[in-house]
């Protein structure tokens, strides 16, 4: 049974705010044209004002993250803008009649409700960009946040800033002039320069097929499941001392965490040993550029870099440091001078038929390549602060996606407990999903066997 809605409210910044358009990046433009569905979940009951707390206090931080209250709109060279036309966010309440504990481990496909409906039937240039669902579980046990936000609006490190923003407004303190919102995506407009280094940028291409085939379509039609995994601080030590057995080279969590879902895929697979294989990155560059950007930069910074190309056989029968080795590749070639190359090189793309599609009513389009298999696409959430969006009633108990990805990938998030386990939301092809499973954990309690020979 789905939540039953209480009410729907039009949220708009509650002082006058810079109507304007913003430039937006060449980064903002091809980034997925949708919204991104996430849930908080918490355990304290809410008291019987909350929801018109949230929303006193969620028009207080639009006036300083106006940008969110706006609109899409198209120009006519075809480049997407913000229009600040202060329009509002979509807040809505809702109860359900399920208790907190009938969630279980809140799988996309239960927790899915908990997310606003988006209709993107309607043309682009009218819908939200921010909506917010505030459900109560059964017998006032637990509260969850479900947000969908706009992509092109900022990536994940400027919306967890959001979130914590506004959970700070709500308890009913004062934002410090280092926590404003830095807004002016300028700072990304580089100036063609004739002397920049030109890279070969294989991110950009697309990836490898499965041998035989031409295209990707058959697996792109065929049907995903996603599972949460968990990893205790000790199984991450096993693996990060794994990645280090072959050499004195030290590799971070993240390098061998991949290293092990990339290796995991491939098994699951069953793929030739010859199959070609790579891994889809995304890089932070707020502090890889020259000069750095804002601290507090509201907008998409991230850059797509990928593995070398590897095969099958390789990512499974050579040591954990070699798959480890070539994430490490994948993410240090992304400098300054990187940055800048790619960035000129997607300038150049022509995908305004795929742009103008979306805005004219057509639904939820994606400028992404296909990276699913024999390939996956691994994101890193663990620097993120998810779980300071304390809006007066505790920190969640569980932050998360709250969708089914249509294509492989995996997501890397600390646990609230803080005590250094590690979540791995893996959304993958169901026919391979169990042997993935068993892979995940089986590889990992061997290295401990080996260790004890």
């Amino acid at each position: 049974m789905l939540p039953n809605i209480v009410a729907s409210y039009c949220v708009v910044p509650n002082e006058e705010t810079p109507d304007v358009r913003l430039w937006l990046s060449n980064y903002d433009q091809v980034i997925r044209l949708g919204h991104t569905p996430l849930i908080y979940i918490y355990k304290t009951k809410p008291n019987d004002n909350t929801t018109e707390k949230m929303r006193k206090s969620l028009g207080k931080i639009l006036v300083y993250y106006y940008p969110v209250a706006g609109r899409l709109s198209l120009t006519e060279s075809g480049r997407i803008e913000l229009d600040c036309n202060a329009k509002g966010v979509t807040l809505i309440e809702a109860e359900t009649a399920k208790s907190l504990g009938e969630y279980g481990d809140f799988s996309p496909s239960e927790s899915k409700e908990l997310v606003p409906k988006l209709d993107y039937t309607q043309r682009i240039e009218e819908l939200p960009l921010f909506f917010v669902q505030l459900t109560r579980f059964r017998g006032g046990g637990g509260f969850a946040i479900g947000v969908a936000v706009s992509h092109v609006l900022s990536d994940g490190f400027g919306w967890s800033r959001f979130m914590n923003s506004w959970a700070k407004v709500t308890r009913g303190e004062t934002l410090e002039p280092h926590e404003m919102p830095f807004l002016d995506r300028t700072v990304l407009k580089f100036q063609h320069s004739h002397s920049t280094t030109r890279f070969v940028h294989h991110e950009l291409k697309p990836l490898p097929l499965k041998l035989g085939t031409t295209d990707s379509v058959a697996e792109q039609n065929k049907k995903m499941g996603v599972e949460l995994l968990k990893l205790t601080s000790e199984q991450v030590e096993k693996l990060k001392k794994e990645a280090m057995k072959e050499g004195s080279r030290y590799f971070t969590r993240f390098e061998a965490i991949t290293a092990h879902i990339w290796r995991c895929a491939s098994k699951a697979r069953e793929l030739d040993e010859k199959q070609p294989t790579q891994v889809r990155l995304n890089a932070d560059i707020r502090n890889r550029l020259i000069p750095p950007l804002p601290r507090n930069y509201f907008g998409n910074a991230l850059a797509v870099t990928v593995t070398p190309k590897c095969y099958v056989g390789e990512i499974i029968s050579k040591p954990l440091s070699y798959a480890a080795h070539k994430i490490r590749e994948a993410t240090k070639v992304v400098s300054n001078e990187y940055i800048r190359s790619q960035s000129e090189v997607i300038l150049g793309w022509e995908q305004l038929d795929s742009i103008k599609g979306f805005f004219l009513g057509q639904g939820e389009r994606s400028l992404s390549p296909f990276w699913g298999n024999p390939n996956i696409h691994i994101t890193s959430w663990m620097n993120l602060p998810l779980y300071e969006a304390d809006f007066g009633w505790g920190k969640p108990i569980y932050f998360g996606l709250a969708y089914v990805a249509s294509q492989d990938r995996a997501l890397i998030l600390l646990s609230p407990e803080g005590d250094g386990s590690v979540f791995v939301p893996v959304h993958f092809q169901i026919e391979y999903m169990q042997p993935f499973k068993k892979f995940f954990y089986e590889d990992i309690c061997n290295m401990k066997l080996r260790s004890l020979m």
